[in-house]
């Protein structure tokens, strides 16, 4: 009896050691194959998709490289020599303008302008998410419906405005002006972004005795920094590609970089090879900054996109 029952002791567990291993090697023959062909599926679309969005960059960066004749060709000769002239020429190596003030003022009004959207986005979505006031939603919504006013609408008014002022051809117009249009889209990002903060956090600063300033700076902006790194680089690309507003009320002193752009363009025809050329060293900061940020900038929206 004995034997037979520690025979039988020492044979469940070997049976069922025995039987583990079998179940885990029969775990991925169970995945349907429905699945993995969907998953194929996306995957290859996925990859078209990203094709067809860089193909064109990639094509611009080509042209870039060609001679104006080459460039000019139709249909494109694809293995024409490759040459550095269009940069050359960008850069005003061939007598024509410097584009060195033109960046620096897109730089200047991009970056001044981001900054004080981030100060006066802070205030104004804490009110809203963490210390709500009474029909935040109404407010939110008026935010947002400042930007279904076309710009060109408010073009005239505005120009009128530089005009009697003297602030036309003048660049802390620009920083004004790109400061309240990225005001409205930068509150309501950050709005969703601050509603993710614990609000035991910022009992437990009040209680400590920290007031607002200390809170928003200490408290609630390294909580919320991916937010705010995807709000500011939003508003830094809206802001360093507006063209609009910069074309009409600058002229040499404060033109921007997209206003210098548009200078290949004239009257003696299209030089394609300048243009894509100027247009791939007016790109590169805007690329430069989203690679940089491209972590912050998925955690910021995939954090305000999910409640």
């Amino acid at each position: 009896m004995s034997a037979a029952t520690s025979t039988g002791r020492s044979a469940a567990p070997a049976g069922t050691s025995a039987a583990k291993p079998a179940g885990r090697r029969a775990a991925p023959d169970t995945a349907p194959k429905s699945v993995r062909r969907r998953n194929a599926s996306l995957g290859l679309v996925a990859w078209f998709v990203g094709v067809v969005f860089v193909l064109p960059v990639l094509w611009m960066v080509l042209t870039s490289l060609h001679s104006e004749t080459d460039a000019a060709k139709n249909p494109p000769a694809l293995a024409a020599p490759l040459t550095l002239d269009g940069y050359r020429e960008f850069f005003g190596a061939g007598g024509g303008p410097s584009p060195w003030f033109s960046l620096a003022n897109s730089l200047t009004a991009s970056v001044v302008s981001t900054l004080f959207v981030l100060l006066l986005a802070l205030p104004a979505a804490y009110a809203l998410s963490i210390r709500p006031v009474r029909k935040w939603t109404d407010v939110l919504f008026f935010f947002l419906s400042t930007k279904m006013l076309p710009v060109v609408a408010g073009l005239l008014p505005i120009y009128l405005f530089a005009k009697n002022t003297g602030l036309l051809d003048n660049v802390w117009l620009l920083v004004v002006l790109y400061t309240s249009m990225n005001l409205p889209i930068a509150v309501w990002m950050m709005q969703s972004f601050l509603a993710e903060v614990p609000p035991a956090l910022i009992e437990a600063a009040q209680i400590d005795g920290a007031r607002l300033p200390a809170i928003l700076t200490r408290v609630v902006a390294p909580i919320a920094m991916p937010g705010i790194a995807a709000t500011s680089l939003i508003c830094f690309i809206f802001s360093w590609n507006e063209m609009l507003f910069a074309r009409v009320l600058t002229g040499v002193v404060a033109q921007t970089a997209p206003v210098f752009l548009t200078g290949f363009i004239t009257s003696q025809g299209l030089f394609l090879a300048k243009v894509c050329a100027a247009s791939v060293v007016i790109s590169l900061p805007v690329l430069a900054a989203g690679f940089a940020a491209q972590d912050k900038l998925v955690q910021g929206l995939s954090l305000g996109a999910v409640k």
